[in-house]
């Protein structure tokens, strides 16, 4: 288990020790008790059997003892369940929105992020709820296990002490990509949470990627213009197919997707693109993570920063949990090409087709159970709190993965 964060968790933590105590006195006390009556009582020292009316001694021991052990697990029981239901007054309040497969983090000023940001040393009181059915949030480092279920407030706090990145979970199934559903609490200085909390999004800026591929000496192997080289171009590479050698010698065709070129830049041996020697260097511990990030936003949609707010946006909302953005299917359609593209949808039942223009994306963003698209469950929650400015960030980003002009 992760090390104990606060004196909730240290409550936890002593009526979990009780009870492994408890327990593992009574195993070895049961277990010798059989071994010394197995003894004691062999038909060997005992060859005729004895009629034994009772004993009060040992009855009331049997009561008593147990009795005491019950009450005893109660009251540490009790100790911790109260230390983890009793908000501190100072606690900040964050809103948590549970959904297939993501969460969503809102704060008082507004702020949404699909990770948890909170600062050192300052309670943090989570409202949780769910757009859609039952998740639960589970938090090992703070103890923290609490259900999040649709229409109804759950809450849970922890204080956080020490700076770090902690994982969430969700520990209730809940459907198809269940598994993917995590993200982490990342503790982090007051200031800089400070800092965070008042600040704008900024895009990291993928402008730069071209510099950065240069510097990392990328394009010394490989074209941005579809020419051949020591490398495969990177002319169209992101969503393409593309078979790869495993270090076992099979091969196998993935879709080049962010995972991947995750894995293709910083451990590039474990999946060979067919047809290329295995020469490039590992990244792993060359690469700082922004210069990564904006490497990976670069692949995605170029040098058009302005794409980045949107990808972001629709990452925060858990819009890509559910719609990929390279043509495979999740829980719902996916957003490559989806501009203009013709789509059969049901309206009260009725099948029609429609194409999927501004204003059908809008009305499938603000009230998704008007038109459910044929062959799709009607899971998508609505998203009436968007911004013009988020929504238009949205479409432009939804655009740029149809290859429409801008």
């Amino acid at each position: 288990m992760n090390p104990q964060n606060f004196n909730p968790v240290a409550e936890v933590d002593f009526a979990f020790y009780i009870i492994f105590g408890v327990s593992i006195v009574m195993l070895l006390g049961i277990s010798a008790t059989a071994l010394w009556f197995v003894y004691r009582y062999h038909h060997t020292r005992n060859p005729k059997a004895e009629d034994i009316s009772g004993n009060l001694l040992a009855e009331v021991v049997w009561i008593v003892i147990p009795s005491l052990i019950v009450m005893a697990l109660f009251y540490y029981g009790w100790a911790g369940y109260k230390a983890l239901r009793t908000v501190p007054d100072n606690a900040m309040n964050v809103k948590v929105t549970a959904r297939m497969w993501s969460w969503v983090f809102e704060y008082d000023n507004g702020k949404r992020s699909s990770v948890l940001y909170v600062p050192k040393d300052k309670p943090v009181k989570l409202l949780m709820t769910s757009a859609d059915v039952i998740h639960s949030l589970y938090i090992p480092a703070y103890r923290i296990k609490m259900d999040t279920v649709p229409r109804m407030e759950t809450y849970a706090w922890f204080n956080p002490d020490a700076e770090g990145s902690y994982d969430i979970f969700c520990a209730e199934y809940c459907g198809l990509k269940h598994a993917n559903m995590i993200t982490t609490v990342e503790v982090m200085p007051p200031d800089e949470f400070n800092k965070w909390y008042n600040g704008k999004s900024k895009s990291a800026g993928a402008g730069k990627a071209l510099a950065l591929l240069e510097n990392y000496g990328c394009l010394s192997c490989h074209s941005t213009d579809g020419s051949k080289n020591t490398g495969p171009t990177f002319s169209n590479l992101y969503g393409k197919k593309q078979v790869v050698e495993l270090p076992d010698g099979t091969k196998k065709q993935v879709v080049v997707d962010e995972p991947y070129l995750k894995r293709a830049i910083l451990n590039p041996q474990t999946e060979v693109p067919e047809g290329f020697t295995p020469a490039m260097m590992p990244y792993k511990d060359a690469i700082s993570d922004e210069d990564l990030k904006t490497i990976l936003q670069w692949f995605m949609h170029g040098n058009e920063v302005s794409l980045d707010a949107g990808r972001e946006l629709m990452m925060a909302e858990g819009c890509i949990s559910c719609h990929s953005t390279d043509g495979s299917l999740v829980a719902a359609p996916s957003l490559k090409d989806i501009w203009g593209r013709k789509v059969e949808v049901l309206e009260n039942g009725k099948e029609k087709t429609v194409t999927s223009d501004e204003a059908y994306l809008r009305e499938s963003i603000l009230a998704p159970e008007k038109l459910i698209v044929k062959g799709f469950d009607p899971i998508m929650p609505p998203y009436p709190h968007l911004t013009p400015e988020q929504m238009q960030q949205m479409l432009v980003y939804m655009k740029s993965l149809s290859g429409a002009e801008q």
